[in-house]
């Protein structure tokens, strides 16, 4: 019988916490470049002698969603999306994180930055000099027009990357990392939108629909372990006879 309850207790737990998965990715509906969080499901055995029958349903929130968000236009010249598969490099701690985020802004030494992080170029981190306008490429390159000048000047280049969707997961401040750790090399097909914004490639309904389901399991869970009680009693009340 407490084969049952291990298996009862652990599947409500899973649907518990991925309960959690699914409203952050409501939470983050409107959040720019978001990518939503996919929620897999594993059995995993209970160590130790005599535990052969038992299984517990073990949760990974760290899956990562591929699917393109909706573009939308702004004109701004610091705005930029990436069409297609892709992401922008930015700096963490020592190495690089990765994020479908666009909305680069300048600090005051002339730094591009997103969400208060270097962005990275070729060269590491992107420095513009003075400038009357800025213009970024399809390819990721940063020209600018000098001020008193009509020409543009490429300055650098935007650091763009193109991993598998399975080599990736979110770290806790849910930039993408590569789930073995180190750097992804530069890819030249990556194709970016400059004065456009792509939104989350959450779907609402979806969601939605993820949530309806789950409670429906945890409801159906709860009957189950009330079964396995009332079996549990009945067993006890037949040994005390």
């Amino acid at each position: 019988m407490d084969a049952l309850i291990y298996t009862i207790m652990s599947g409500a737990e899973r649907a518990q916490r991925a309960q959690q998965v699914h409203a952050n990715n409501l939470a983050n509906l409107e959040t720019p470049g978001f990518r939503a969080d996919l929620e897999l499901a594993t059995a995993q055995p209970v160590e130790g002698y005599g535990y052969d029958a038992r299984h517990l349903s073990g949760l990974q929130a760290n899956a990562v969603s591929s699917r393109e968000g909706a573009l939308r236009q702004t004109g701004r010249e610091l705005d930029v999306a990436i069409t297609g598969p892709g992401y922008f490099a930015v700096q963490w701690g020592e190495g690089e994180a990765y994020s479908r985020a666009g909305a680069f802004t300048l600090d005051a030494e002339g730094q591009l930055t997103l969400g208060g992080r270097p962005v990275l170029g070729d060269g590491g981190p992107i420095v513009l000099p003075p400038f009357s306008r800025v213009e970024i490429g399809s390819d990721g390159t940063l020209s600018i027009q000098p001020p008193g000048q009509a020409e543009l000047q490429p300055v650098d280049k935007l650091k763009l990357v193109r991993p598998e969707s399975g080599e990736i997961s979110k770290n806790e401040a849910g930039l993408i990392v590569p789930r073995q750790g180190g750097e992804l090399p530069a890819d030249e097909t990556v194709v970016v939108k400059s004065g456009f914004l792509e939104g989350s490639n959450v779907s609402a309904i979806e969601e939605m629909v993820a949530t309806m389901n789950l409670n429906r399991d945890f409801e159906l869970q709860m009957k189950l372990y009330r079964a396995a009680d009332s079996m549990a009693e009945a067993g006890n009340r037949l040994i005390r006879e």
